[in-house]
């Protein structure tokens, strides 16, 4: 069997582990990526980079990349929230000129994104499989990953493995690490639209607080639209395909987004639901193996996080291992730092669930209670989803949060 040598491999060559990929390459790392589609194929995941994502993808050089394969800057953000059927007032912002990085968001559609950064890579130097079936790592005597490459099978060993692989990570399962999780009180379903008659300038973010839906949509430009829906596993469904087409756009309306702008719609590829809850390793690194991006800690999508934590993965792990030569010592230095952004992320999305997903009495009197102190004084929402998750977390700042002070 051919056995080849890298510095680094990343298993996974999305945007995590392509942007990784580019920027060690052009510091002169030899890389390998191991993808293993063929060809990325539209699927209902995150396809928004808020303001601090923005910010990493800048400081990975992508952000052009990225613009320039069809990335939308979106600079206003529209929320409208409160019982369904009633007029709810809707709350304008400027990302721009309210947010810590003094950025806008980006909007894209996924595949286009993955193919435009992986080529970015590979014009940095880094060599890439693609179609590749990963069958195993091993850690003993130094990293080593068995794969079927092109129909034959490979070794390749490194002095580092990154698993970029998602939510349901192989390297994080070889590599032997345990998986932490708060199960959702939600489902995410998603679909791409054309023809929608929405805002196309503007991120729109509808929720009623009675019924737990909160519906999302993300222009893309000429009309093509995300959509996405989040609705109470306790309802017993899972929204999928053609037949629950007509289901999921009457509960985004019922969750306060207007009729009209689905009218006209037509599907483009399938819809489709998934799991929403937390899962996150505490310190994804071990014997020579980094975790990045979702398979080291995913949210709830709701939140649009996963893009931007993801680039921050990468960005982190680039500097420690730019930063030391020892890079046993880097890789727990990037563990440490992931875990105190992904903690703050973890338990702010936990306060906003607690205050403006869930429902019943008790959420309905801590909604009571913050909501017109939020509307007095908006520091109090503290603004980690658009800004980023730089800041404490300590009881004063929950308190604050719900008006507890």
């Amino acid at each position: 069997m051919e056995t080849t040598n890298y510095d680094i491999i990343t298993i996974g060559g999305g945007l995590g582990g392509a942007a990784l990929a580019k920027v060690m390459a052009e510091s002169g790392a030899r890389m390998l990526v191991l993808e293993s589609e063929p060809q990325f194929k539209d699927r209902v995941r995150g396809e928004v980079m808020v303001s601090w994502g923005v910010a990493e993808a800048q400081e990975l050089g992508i952000y052009e990349i990225m613009k320039s394969a069809g990335g939308r800057e979106i600079e206003l953000e529209e929320r409208v929230a409160g019982q369904s059927g009633e007029a709810n007032k809707p709350a304008h912002r400027h990302l721009s000129s309210t947010t810590i990085p003094g950025l806008p968001k980006l909007t894209f559609y996924h595949p286009e994104m993955q193919e435009a950064v992986l080529q970015a890579a590979s014009n940095a130097g880094a060599t890439v499989h693609r179609g590749v079936r990963v069958r195993g790592l091993e850690s003993d005597g130094g990293p080593k990953i068995i794969a079927t490459v092109d129909g034959a099978e490979q070794e390749f060993t490194a002095r580092l493995i990154v698993g970029a692989d998602g939510r349901s990570s192989g390297t994080r399962k070889w590599g032997g690490f345990e998986v932490l999780k708060r199960q959702a009180k939600t489902f995410c379903a998603g679909i791409l639209f054309d023809g929608m008659d929405s805002p196309d300038d503007s991120s729109q973010n509808y929720r009623a607080f009675d019924n737990g839906l909160t519906a999302l949509l993300f222009p893309q430009g000429k009309r093509r639209v995300r959509a996405y829906l989040c609705y109470p596993q306790a309802w017993g469904m899972r929204l999928s395909g053609s037949n629950d087409l007509r289901r999921f756009v009457d509960w985004c309306v019922d969750a306060g987004a207007p009729a009209e702008y689905y009218e006209d719609v037509t599907p483009v590829g399938a819809l489709a639901s998934f799991d929403s809850s937390l899962t996150w390793v505490e310190h994804p690194y071990r014997d020579n193996i980094a975790l990045i991006g979702d398979a080291a800690g995913a949210t709830d999508p709701i939140w649009g996080q996963g893009v931007s934590l993801t680039l921050r993965d990468a960005r982190v792990l680039r500097d420690q291992l730019l930063g030391h030569k020892d890079w046993d010592k880097a890789g727990h230095a990037y563990a440490e730092e992931h875990d105190k952004y992904f903690t703050v992320c973890k338990t702010v999305q936990i306060w906003f669930e607690q205050l403006l997903v869930e429902t019943g009495p008790e959420a309905d009197a801590r909604r009571e209670l913050a909501l017109p102190l939020w509307r007095e004084d908006a520091t109090r929402r503290v603004d980690t989803f658009s800004s980023g998750p730089d800041h404490s977390i300590d009881e004063s700042v929950r308190q604050r949060f719900f008006g507890e002070e």
